[in-house]
């Protein structure tokens, strides 16, 4: 029995404060099969939409630390965007707990309404099947 179901064609997205990775539950009922769609950096998610950091840095605050919390906002609003396109009905988050914390501070209500759970761990350097394993 699995710890965590996600749903069929659901989107998972595994992040931390340097890149995303996206991937959708290609299986069907009970069964997890994961398919990667597509991986996201800060340098992809900036060009798209022209943000800069979000809000003021405090001054005990490190460029990278940042650099980590304008990732996470603006992967928080390209979810919303995907959201709003139809590209997913259904996604679970799966960030390291500074990463979870800063995207929960600024996801949108529609996307908060859409998760099916959080999971506050890191597996970004994990291999696809690992990331099943460990969903599984």
């Amino acid at each position: 029995m699995s710890k965590h179901t996600v749903p069929p064609d659901a989107l998972i997205v595994v992040a931390d404060g340097a890149k995303a990775i996206l991937l959708r539950n290609t299986g069907t009922g009970s069964e997890l099969a994961l398919k990667e769609e597509k991986r996201i950096t800060p340098k992809s998610l900036s060009a798209e939409s022209g943000q800069g950091p979000s809000g003021s840095r405090p001054g005990d605050q490190t460029i990278h630390q940042t650099e980590e919390a304008t990732f996470a906002k603006q992967l928080a609003d390209a979810l919303y965007a995907m959201r709003h396109k139809g590209d997913f009905k259904q996604v679970v988050l799966i960030a390291d707990p500074q990463t979870l914390g800063q995207m929960r501070e600024c996801l949108h209500k529609e996307v908060e309404a859409s998760m099916v759970f959080t999971l506050s761990k890191d597996y970004t350097n994990q291999s696809v099947a690992d990331i099943q394993k460990a969903l599984s």
